[in-house]
């Protein structure tokens, strides 16, 4: 046994070192030498020299097409096998170029994005591939950017408002094509509300002053401005517009408060049913939740408002009623009813008349006084979209009322028919 080993590794050592050697040698020319290829998927496209006032469709702002290609290149097997599309890109020069062409790539369209890739050496070729190129009208145009609908849950205790400004407009450039459908459609813009946290509008909450109340008003930060318009740009692209500094989200705390007034309740006959049900043949039945004064029915228990300013409740109280809807639907059928506001217009102006009085507060001192008095007069129409009345328990106040004997019986509870109350708007 040793008298093999001896005659394997040490007899004639030196020849045996040096063929050893040769063949790794040999082993690695061989197989830098080796001729392969390979398809490499979603490679960039750079457009250069492009002539004046001109640009390419689908191209962005870097430069680059926003569709790949795929390209399948023969060369040296050890390169291509470590070769990505992130290493490269193929790049067309459309000097001198008019209308649409279309763009062979060869070995020499290709650029290396990896200084340690060294395409002349390792690439031979590149199997006949070719990418068709458009030339067109490079303009520029203001276009409208919508501010839709949030997206999310606010944060607990507070009930999202609204957004204002609803729309905003931004100045972009490109394709002749594509601008002017983006000009006629728009873009859009949606915020998630979960982005906004509890603290952040506590802390708000906190520096507003008496006169807003539970209202507030979070400013959109720079980061949120922006849009993305895949065609044009492979990043979101920024809103220039003046007025996108104003652009804020309000909220309303969740909190109750109280209704100070009591609750005038009438009762409504629309015009076709008027000869059978009119206030000389129907009259409300005794009820614990209705009281009379002076002939006014007024509904006894306390009301508190939910998710409006405290200036809201205090503007509206005493020029709000409960209006039942009397119509023929049976005997014992159900009636709706709706909360009614009186003169809401003279509402609306007393309402913007003491917030516009307020200059102190900080969500005024940026906003023009017109841009200011459209941003309020909003603000209280969406609180008066949304208006509800509370028990003390939080519970939403819910009516059953139906007519039996022409009389309209008032009882507190759901209606066995669904949606039996909505609000008028």
């Amino acid at each position: 046994m040793k008298n093999l080993l001896r005659k394997l590794f040490i007899d004639n050592w030196q020849r045996k070192t040096i063929s050893l050697l040769l063949a790794i040698i040999i082993w690695l020319l061989v197989n830098q030498s080796l001729i392969s290829s390979k398809t490499i998927s979603n490679i960039p496209v750079r457009i250069i020299n492009i002539p004046t006032g001109k640009t390419v469709v689908d191209m962005q702002s870097d430069g680059v097409l926003s569709r790949r290609v795929s390209i399948t290149l023969v060369g040296t097997k050890k390169l291509l096998q470590e070769l990505t599309s992130s290493d490269l890109e193929v790049v067309i020069d459309a000097q001198s170029k008019k209308g649409e062409w279309i763009a062979p790539i060869t070995r020499r369209n290709l650029s290396s994005l990896n200084p340690e890739v060294n395409l002349s050496k390792g690439v031979s070729r590149v199997a006949p591939t070719s990418v068709i190129i458009r030339l067109t009208k490079l303009i520029s145009e203001k276009i409208p950017v919508f501010i839709t609908q949030p997206i999310g849950e606010a944060p607990r205790e507070y009930q999202f408002l609204d957004i204002w400004p609803y729309q905003l407009n931004m100045n972009v450039s490109g394709p002749e094509e594509v601008i002017k459908r983006l000009k006629a459609k728009g873009v859009r813009l949606t915020f998630d509300l979960s982005d906004i946290s509890k603290s952040e509008l506590d802390a708000l909450s906190a520096r507003t002053d008496s006169v807003k109340g539970d209202e507030v008003s979070f400013f959109v930060p720079e980061r949120w401005k922006r849009v993305s318009i895949p065609l044009l740009s492979d990043v979101p692209i920024e809103i220039d517009d003046m007025r996108a500094k104003d652009l804020r989200i309000d909220f309303a705390r969740v909190s109750l408060l109280p209704i100070e007034s009591q609750i005038p309740v009438i009762a409504y006959f629309p015009m076709e049913s008027l000869s059978i049900y009119n206030p000389s043949t129907v009259s409300f039945a005794s009820s614990p939740l209705i009281k009379e004064i002076y002939g006014l029915h007024l509904f006894s228990e306390p009301l508190f408002a939910k998710g409006v300013s405290q200036l809201f409740a205090e503007v509206v109280e005493e020029m709000m009623q409960i209006v039942i809807v009397v119509e023929p639907m049976g005997d014992k059928g159900q009636l709706t009813w709706a909360i009614e506001f009186i003169n809401p217009r003279l509402l609306e102006d007393r309402y913007v008349s003491k917030m516009m009085a307020d200059v102190s507060n900080e969500e005024g001192r940026d906003l023009q006084p017109l841009l200011r008095e459209e941003y309020l007069r909003n603000r209280f129409r969406s609180y008066m979209n949304r208006f509800q009345l509370f028990k003390s328990d939080e519970k939403r106040l819910e009516l059953s009322i139906h007519l039996e004997n022409h009389q309209i019986h008032i009882q507190e509870g759901s209606p066995p028919l669904p949606n039996s109350s909505f609000l008028l708007k």
